[in-house]
């Protein structure tokens, strides 16, 4: 697998990390294009642009965005939670692919615009049904557009960058899980033994070394004992 050439295509993709292309993320689906397991035109956020620069890049003809996978859209949105009904359950914030919505368990949630991708993922997750997709005029020109300018650029890295460090996260606090269910595991064995018992132990691992020690010195030659 090349690594230049998958970091090239991610370079490309709009890091929206929707999986509308069928992968969990902008990166893993350009790993799944150059090992041959997705097609270049899968990412409805990055339009026939984002098709025409991939296919470029690679050398072979364009196509038309596969729309199996969805639309383009035809401007920039935002999650937005209507704080009245939210619950505090936390789906949204578990959904959310760049930590772009914050809050605690039954306790108000809202959504950091800045951050937002509008990928839509915290959507279906609500059993309240009060996140909504709406245009957000702040953000730099959408994906779908011909000119893509810095701000777009910017966006772009900096949504790449929330979400590596989302994964990094989420692996690490699966290690330190793991590490705590493994010790809780292993603790009641250790703990079965009664305080009695235990006392016993000691006591007799107490004789048995002054025993040894006796032993030792009666063994000694006579001058030695002198």
């Amino acid at each position: 697998m090349s690594q230049l050439l998958i970091e090239n295509i991610d370079a490309i993709l709009p890091q929206t990390q929707c999986e509308k292309c069928g992968f969990a993320g902008c990166r893993p689906y350009a790993e799944a294009i150059v090992e041959g397991g997705a097609d270049i035109n899968q990412c409805p956020p990055g339009g026939q642009q984002g098709i025409q620069k991939i296919a470029e890049l690679l050398g072979i003809p364009t196509k038309p965005l596969n729309t199996m996978h969805g639309f383009p859209r035809s401007h920039q949105v935002v999650a937005w939670i209507d704080e009245s009904l939210c619950i505090g359950c936390t789906f949204c914030i578990q959904s959310c692919p760049v930590d772009a919505i914050v809050g605690a368990a039954k306790q108000m949630h809202t959504v950091i615009a800045d951050e937002c991708t509008g990928c839509d993922l915290c959507v279906t997750p609500c059993p309240m049904d009060c996140i909504s997709m709406i245009p957000d005029d702040r953000k730099a020109t959408n994906w779908v557009s011909t000119s893509v300018d810095a701000a777009k650029k910017q966006a772009a890295d900096k949504a790449r960058s929330r979400y590596q460090f989302r994964q990094q996260r989420i692996a690490h606090e699966k290690r330190i899980d793991h590490k705590a269910r493994t010790k809780e595991f292993i603790q009641p064995s250790q703990t079965q033994i009664s305080p009695e018992v235990r006392k016993q132990v000691i006591i007799a691992a107490a004789l048995k070394r002054a025993a040894a020690i006796r032993a030792q010195a009666e063994n000694k030659p006579d001058s030695i004992k002198k």
